[in-house]
């Protein structure tokens, strides 16, 4: 499968790895850079790696790039990416007392500049609002690096799928 990725065009190499991280395509480009990989665990490791060592800028772009979560935003109009995750908690499945707390701490949450990320892979809705309502109390700065730790778990399960997919 490596030796698949090392051949790929930019373009379809770019394409293929884009929303690893919410719609981070320089992510994707400063990835293709580094090529060739010699297994897929190195191409993943360097695609963190160049997440991590991103300015402060191009971390909130990321982090603003992200969907709410339950919010009534049609699924259909998210990253196909996060179309599966939010629809496999069930936050499409929400009651409206639900969908309305998910509404109120979206909108109390952005305070800190960014929306509410978690990864919800493996999660219900009721451990996401749990979840957002210990962290809705959270300092700024540890909010931030949380943030960042989730946006980081995200792309790594993304990317272990491609990896299963064998793309």
């Amino acid at each position: 499968m490596i030796n698949k990725i090392n051949k790929l065009p930019e373009s379809e190499f770019i394409k293929v790895f884009a929303n690893i991280f919410e719609n981070a395509t320089w992510v994707a480009e400063e990835l293709y850079k580094q090529k060739p990989f010699r297994h897929f665990e190195e191409l993943s490791s360097k695609m963190l790696n160049i997440f991590e060592m991103a300015s402060k800028e191009k971390k909130l772009k990321v982090l603003n790039d992200h969907p709410d979560l339950g919010g009534k935003t049609k699924i259909s109009s998210l990253t196909e990416d996060s179309q599966k995750e939010q629809k496999n908690a069930g936050l499409d499945q929400c009651t409206k007392e639900e969908f309305d707390e998910f509404k109120k701490l979206n909108e109390d949450y952005k305070k800190f500049g960014f929306p509410f990320i978690l990864a919800v892979k493996g999660k219900n809705k009721i451990e996401i609002l749990n979840a957002f309502r210990k962290r809705i109390n959270s300092e700024p700065k540890s909010e931030f690096e949380e943030a960042i730790k989730q946006v980081k778990k995200i792309a790594s399960m993304r990317l272990e799928n491609l990896n299963s997919k064998n793309i």
